[in-house]
């Protein structure tokens, strides 16, 4: 479903409730992401085809419902689902070891890319691919912005998990991801690291896009375990200073 058409005009019923229902689903298709900004007012109610008094109406119900952020001045966007917010913080207020972090990529990751290569969606096997791209250029550039590229690796990761078409699973990895990239330096800064993982990030592409459930599988388990490898070496070189550098991706 493209965006135009999931913004098609309502027709029947309670017009709020309907408008209401139009976002949701809108959200649930995944057009939407937690953090994104709906149209503006203006243009969202002519979308719909609906008043101003009928789209306040609805947004201000969904927001009572915790499923948009009003910020005057700045618009409406999509609010984290309860799910994801009770999980953040119950994971955040947890003292967890790197390596039980590494165990729960394992867990999620590994199956999710088997999945993603059978469940084969279209547009979601193109998002991976376009966030591969973005992440196989970031890496090749001279001066490697490693902010940038963290946040990118994360998105390629987390765009797999979203191909394999489990909402709540790709909500936990993300959740995952924000602990994971607390920490200020990114173990791709370890000597070859960098080298190994655009190897990684190829076959585990590759194997999806090609259908082959095992081969993403086995790529994406022997990518965990190198990154976590290079992890547990950082915290094992670095000296304790305070600075939980040692979380990498």
């Amino acid at each position: 479903m493209q965006a135009q058409e999931a913004w098609a005009p309502v027709r029947q019923g309670s017009v709020s409730e309907l408008v209401m229902r139009r976002i949701l689903d809108v959200i649930a298709s995944e057009h939407l992401h937690p953090g994104d900004r709906l149209p503006p007012e203006r243009e969202l109610a002519a979308k719909l085809g609906v008043g101003r008094p009928s789209l306040r109406e609805a947004l201000g119900a969904l927001k009572a419902q915790g499923r948009v952020d009003v910020r005057h001045g700045s618009g409406v966007f999509v609010a984290d689902p309860e799910p994801t917010r009770k999980l953040r913080a119950a994971l955040y207020g947890e003292d967890i070891a790197i390596e039980e972090l590494y165990d729960m990529r394992e867990v999620l990751e590994v199956p999710a890319a088997a999945w993603a290569a059978s469940y084969r969606d279209p547009a979601k096997l193109e998002a991976v691919s376009a966030a591969h791209e973005s992440l196989a250029a970031a890496s090749s550039e001279a001066e490697v912005d490693w902010h940038r590229l963290q946040e990118l690796d994360a998105a390629f990761h987390l765009r797999i998990v979203e191909a394999a078409g489990n909402r709540f699973l790709a909500q936990t990895q993300g959740v995952l991801q924000e602990i994971l990239s607390r920490g200020i330096e990114t173990t791709l800064r370890m000597p070859g690291r960098l080298e190994k993982s655009r190897v990684e990030h190829r076959r585990i592409l590759d194997a999806i896009l090609a259908g082959d459930s095992a081969a993403a599988k086995r790529a994406v388990r022997a990518h965990i375990r190198g990154a976590r490898k290079a992890a547990l070496q950082r915290l094992h070189e670095e000296p304790a200073n305070g600075n939980d550098s040692g979380q990498g991706i």
